[in-house]
């Protein structure tokens, strides 16, 4: 096999060329870490964030929710962009973003100028984590990206489930505090860029009188928005059989439904029907709807539940998901070397989708008293289907498309991606802040016990109280189970493909690659 890496000439299998992708992609992998890190470390810290900067439950999970949603926005404009300029130039320039948004998170001071500075920081997070794959796939061709896609799984899965523990840690430690949440990723992105400008080259494909769409990617990301806030009020501020419900319901699939319309007829949509029309990919979002839902669900709410329903402090809330970082770690490490060797993807994204939901489907059956070492059991089930899939829903679309479209094609599984993980938190954040009301208000009125008892009877309170939130949280997990049963229905559709050994497809798309300015 003769395939170029990093504008190299070396064959990929040659220690030359490994070395050479390895050096770009430890920029890279740096720079993924610290922006999907940024998503889940303010988990643990979320309860002294929001009471330093008095907000309310609404605005907790916005705080998370903001990041999510711009990240989902912007991703597919990313990856357009990627498609007609420098991936180099792009990914700093994400970066950069991330940064700008990282510093005003940390100098907020009111409930609204964070949640504000949380989606600008999406913004460069969408640009990180669509930017990286992509730049890893215009190196590398399918076969072989499985080894290093298992990297990026790793890296993306134990930030991801990792951030609890490290925001726990930052709130814990008094002469930190909680605004080194955010802080805290600003050197590491900064080391990244330095790294990328000496290790990162790539070719640069030039198209003339190209047109981003940006009236589709606005269409998009206002339909996904009205839905996402109308899920946030719903039920708490006015009813589901009300004007508001039909006006932000009706207007939310009205945009959604001229976005459609607008990228079916766009010259460069932001998301090609054509490729999510195609049966590899259309499956793959499913899948990938489902695996966000469970990665950003199970951080936020896993550590909200070890705290609020156990009693743990917020660095013991975060160690207590170890045992999900460690099912990440081994199966995405083992699975993409497997996938490398044998050239089969199919069998691991349904193994790994199985996984997924029988790790939620037991822990829907948690309450205030389960057994730690059952719940890390189910911990690590959940784990190890996130590593088996995260990163192969996106690689096995990358098989099917021509290199020219990697940039549409990878963005669009991430946009979906992120997605599912912004109606995870959204959707599974209000469900579970209702259960909780519903079950605190009937355990009271039992009780005959008011919330500001004095006292044992406070005792009483707090035990209802946490037995409140291990309910609630089954509830959400077993939502959780059901869409991780999406993916296995999903992955079992999935055409059995082997992954090419070229690095685009073999009818060439006659675009010239113009190789990248060094430096």
């Amino acid at each position: 096999m003769s395939t170029a890496v990093n504008g190299a000439g070396p064959t990929e299998t040659s220690p030359a060329a490994r070395r050479k992708v390895l050096k770009a992609l430890s920029g890279l992998l740096l720079a993924l870490f610290v922006s999907t890190l940024s998503s889940t470390v303010v988990s643990s810290a979320l309860p002294k964030i929001i009471g330093a900067v008095h907000g309310s439950q609404t605005q907790y999970t916005w705080v998370v929710t903001a990041t999510l949603l711009t990240t989902t926005a912007t991703t597919p404009i990313w990856g357009k962009l990627a498609d007609l300029f420098s991936k180099k130039t792009l990914v700093q320039a994400s970066i950069a973003v991330f940064v700008l948004g990282a510093v005003a998170s940390g100098i907020s001071q009111t409930a609204g100028q964070l949640i504000a500075s949380r989606a600008l920081q999406g913004v460069g997070v969408g640009g990180v984590q669509a930017l990286v794959q992509i730049s890893l796939a215009a190196m590398i061709p399918p076969r072989e990206r499985g080894r290093y896609s298992g990297y990026l799984s790793s890296v993306t899965a134990t930030s991801t489930i990792g951030g609890p523990l490290l925001g726990g840690v930052i709130v814990d430690t008094s002469w930190l505090g909680w605004r080194w949440c955010f802080f805290i990723g600003v050197p590491i992105a900064v080391v990244s860029l330095f790294l990328l400008q000496r290790t990162l080259n790539l070719p640069v494909i030039r198209r003339e009188n190209v047109r981003i769409d940006y009236l589709g990617a606005t269409l998009i990301a206002a339909g996904v928005s009205v839905l996402l806030v109308w899920v946030s009020f719903v039920d708490n501020s006015f009813g589901w059989a009300s004007w508001q419900t039909a006006a932000m319901v009706g207007g939310g699939l009205a945009l959604i439904a001229v976005a459609v319309w607008v990228e079916s007829r766009a010259a460069e949509p932001v998301v090609p029907l054509g490729i999510v029309r195609q049966r590899t990919t259309a499956l793959a979002i499913v899948g990938s709807l489902a695996v966000g839902t469970a990665m950003f669900g199970a951080a936020v709410f896993l550590s909200q539940y070890f705290q609020l329903s156990r009693g743990h402090s917020p660095t013991e809330a975060g160690l207590l998901t170890i045992p999900m970082m460690a099912g990440i770690l081994i199966a995405s490490t083992v699975a993409g070397r497997l996938i490398s060797r044998t050239g089969k993807i199919k069998p691991f994204i349904i193994t790994g989708a199985v996984l997924l939901t029988v790790g939620f489907t037991g822990l829907g059956t948690l309450d205030s008293r389960t057994p730690i070492l059952l719940l890390s059991v189910e911990m690590l089930c959940v784990g190890m289907g996130v590593g088996m899939t995260l990163q192969n829903l996106v690689l096995v679309v990358q098989n099917t498309v021509p290199l020219k479209d990697i940039g549409a094609a990878s963005s669009t599984v991430s946009f979906f991606r992120s997605l599912g993980g912004t109606i995870g938190v959204s959707v599974l954040g209000a469900v579970l802040a209702r259960h909780v009301q519903d079950q605190i208000s009937h355990g009271l009125a039992d009780a005959g016990l008011r919330s500001t008892a004095t006292g044992s009877d406070a005792v009483t309170v707090r035990e209802i109280v946490r037995a409140a939130y291990g309910d609630a949280t089954a509830q959400i997990f077993l939502l959780s189970a059901g869409a991780a049963l999406l993916a296995v229905i999903a992955a079992i559709l999935l055409k059995p493909v082997s992954l090419r050994s070229s690095l685009d497809l073999t009818e060439k798309s006659g675009e010239a690659a113009v190789p990248a300015e060094a430096g």
